[in-house]
């Protein structure tokens, strides 16, 4: 039986891939912020909590509006939750826009489909109030049960969504158009990108407009106007680079059986062996009946059969220097390993030197 390998190729070992600078990259001091809120959801079908925390802000909340219940007196809540909002406030977020927010349960709730989130303050990490939440939830999950105790869940019923379910009321403020230069950050931090990169961009506005700081950052000049910036920016992210080869890696997910292997990855001359031993024992019984003028009785004679599979002769395959991620798939292939035989393979061939590449077990 063939085996199915997850080979995620670029493209082939003799073209080089180009990408655009703005799907590299980031630039220093433009990035999002996380909000977070707690708050209640009402209006549920008796799918509420009975946490003592949501007692307590609810009685908060009646004497905001000038309510006040009895002390001691349990308002015996099943139709309110206390929640978690969280959102991600994009960066240039202005007042008056719109922003999405994650509703979940704290406590017990069985279910917050159908309800709404009531008025809930969302804070940065400062402290400060950045954005205001209240909507009616989207839920996707589902959950039914019964009066003899049996139940049934879909997906997650006590987390649901608000598309635009946030006003924003804070700026966040941005050091975009200070200095006179900018950095670039690569996702994925590379000498020969950041090589690239800064020819690419000196090639088109002049030596000396970009610089390597790292692996990681490139700094590029940049006027102070704020119009100029942009119009600047919006050239320099669309340049198209060609990006450094990633370092030669296998990522093993041993849960689930999926490998996935670089385009780089190589090994050296080496021999593998591969063989499956299977004994199989059947229990079988025959009747012997004595002929009809001997003296003799009926007898049941027990009859085992064995049988021994090695799984055929081409067991070995050998690899020469130098090979290729095509090869190792084809000879694993044809050796008809299972998952789990070719994640023993891959380590010992780690563990024997031949194998150039990193062996990631996830």
């Amino acid at each position: 039986m063939k085996l199915f390998i997850a080979v995620f190729l670029l493209f082939f070992s003799s073209l080089t891939l180009a990408e655009r600078i703005k799907d590299i990259t980031s630039i220093s001091g433009v990035r999002s912020n996380q909000l977070i809120g707690y708050g209640l959801v009402v209006g549920l079908d008796g799918t509420g909590d009975k946490a003592p925390f949501t007692t307590q802000t609810f009685r908060n909340m009646m004497t905001e509006f000038g309510i006040s219940l009895p002390p001691g007196v349990d308002p015996k809540l099943r139709n309110v939750a206390a929640v978690t909002v969280t959102a991600e406030l994009p960066p240039f977020s202005k007042p008056g826009q719109r922003i999405d927010v994650t509703v979940s349960s704290l406590g017990n709730a069985k279910s917050l489909r159908g309800g709404s989130l009531i008025f809930t303050p969302l804070k940065g990490a400062d402290g400060n109030i950045y954005a205001v939440g209240q909507g009616n939830l989207v839920v996707g999950g589902f959950g039914a049960e019964g009066n003899d105790g049996s139940s049934i869940t879909v997906n997650v019923p006590s987390v649901g969504r608000i598309p635009n379910g946030a006003t924003v009321e804070r700026a966040v403020p941005s050091n975009f158009a200070r200095g006179d230069s900018l950095i670039f950050n690569l996702d994925r931090p590379d000498f020969s990108t950041a090589r690239a990169m800064v020819e690419k961009i000196n090639d088109l506005l002049g030596p000396g407009t970009a610089e390597a700081i790292d692996a990681t950052s490139i700094r590029v000049s940049a006027p102070r106007d704020t119009t100029q910036r942009v119009s600047y920016l919006s050239v320099i992210e669309n340049l198209q680079i060609e990006t450094g080869k990633e370092r030669a890696k296998i990522i093993i997910n041993s849960r689930t059986g999926t490998i996935v292997m670089g385009q780089n990855v190589m090994i050296e001359p080496v021999a593998v062996t591969h063989g499956n031993l299977v004994v199989t024992i059947t229990e079988d019984f025959n009747v012997e009946q004595p002929n009809p003028l001997a003296e003799g009785e009926t007898v049941v004679v027990p009859q085992t059969e064995i049988n021994i599979d090695d799984g055929g002769d081409n067991r070995m395959f050998k690899f020469a220097p130098g090979v290729s991620l095509d090869s190792i798939v084809k000879a694993v292939n044809e050796v008809g390993a299972a998952p789990g035989d070719l994640m023993a393979i891959l380590e010992a061939m780690k563990q024997a030197g031949a194998l150039k590449a990193e062996l990631i077990v996830i």
